[in-house]
């Protein structure tokens, strides 16, 4: 298993709350520009560090996702982040509520720990504190900014470059319906030209910042191999990783582990698929996929018995087009190709 890299910043964290929230949402608004979005944008994200447990020092990592209007979700993960050192299904989940405006803005945090005590904390100052009891800070986590260590993998020589942005591709030959964002990046809706069967594919994506958004309306796009095989994209980031959820081959499997990262964080798919197999126009072998989500491989050889939903091929076949999908959400593309094998 491959580990992401880590960027740490000077942040502190308080750990141990209660719930997380799932109810349906709007979608809206959509924010594709880190630097347009709201309050809450800068308190999201992960957090790394040490607590004391029965007397002895204990990783842990935490999940802060933002709600909309000021609301957070919090969830712990004892031995680390997830695809960095948790082993499920150990957490702790909790709530924060941002209090304040500008400089004077913090984010309170309350819920109970591993030992059933209630526990509060703040972040405050570009600092999340963990407070006892006396209201004095007892633990401290830096925050991270992970990246996957595939992030701008060039493409092999015997690679097809389906998308490079600025590069030297013309995009209008490998992709029909092609939308490019101002700031050059792909836009959702769009399908290869050409078709392919047994490949390894390389896809960058970014998920909008919908914070007021819930489930399958928040950042909700796919990938789908072949033309019928869809590996989802969703905001995800700090759920429970189900098969219609970040890094789940959608309606067949839910993926080992959620690797997906907070909104507008650029994030990998490093995909292995296998054509199913024909014998006089009859299939006798499944497609199969194996899936890497930000270099952490969370789904093995998967096989995928049938067509999943929303697709542009209504059927299967030995080869076919990637299509990603247009499902309303601003997801953005970069750094797409293609090795056939075989």
């Amino acid at each position: 298993m491959t580990f992401l890299r880590l960027r740490v910043s000077f942040v502190i964290i308080a750990i141990g709350w209660s719930a997380v929230t799932s109810a349906a949402g709007t979608g809206n608004p959509a924010q594709t520009d880190p630097a347009q979005a709201d309050a809450d944008f800068a308190f999201q994200g992960e957090y790394v560090g040490e607590v004391t447990r029965d007397g002895q020092p204990l990783k842990i990592g935490v999940q802060v996702i933002a709600l909309g209007n000021g609301a957070f979700d919090a969830i712990a993960y004892p031995g680390g982040l997830p695809g960095a050192g948790w082993t499920p299904p150990d957490k702790i989940v909790g709530k924060g509520r941002r209090e304040g405006e500008g400089a004077q803005a913090r984010v309170a945090l309350e819920g109970v720990n591993w030992g059933g005590l209630a526990r509060k904390g703040e972040i405050r100052d570009g600092r999340l504190v963990a407070l006892d009891d006396a209201g004095t800070a007892v633990a401290t986590l830096p925050k991270v900014v992970r990246e996957s260590p595939t992030l701008g993998e060039k493409p092999p020589a015997d690679a097809v470059v389906i998308f490079d942005g600025p590069g030297p591709v013309d995009e209008a030959q490998t992709l029909d319906a092609l939308r490019i964002s101002d700031d050059g990046l792909l836009m959702e809706g769009v399908t290869t030209k050409d078709a392919y069967g047994d490949a390894h594919w390389h896809i960058e994506f970014r998920l909008p910042y919908q914070p007021e958004a819930r489930g399958q309306s928040r950042g909700n796009s796919g990938a789908y191999f072949m033309g019928c095989y869809e590996v989802q994209m969703l905001d995800s980031f700090g759920l429970e990783g189900r098969n219609n959820e970040c890094g789940g081959v959608y309606s067949v499997q839910a993926p080992s582990v959620n690797m997906c990262l907070p909104p507008l964080a650029w994030q990998t798919y490093d995909i292995d698929v296998t054509a199913p197999r024909f014998e006089a126009g009859k299939k006798v072998a499944d497609a199969r996929m194996t899936v890497r989500h930000n270099g952490v491989v969370i789904q093995e050889d998967v096989a995928v018995p049938k067509i999943t939903p929303g697709g542009p091929r209504k059927e299967e076949g030995a080869s076919g087009p990637l299509h990603l999908q247009n499902h309303g959400n601003p997801v953005r593309y970069r750094n797409i190709w293609v090795r056939p094998q075989g």
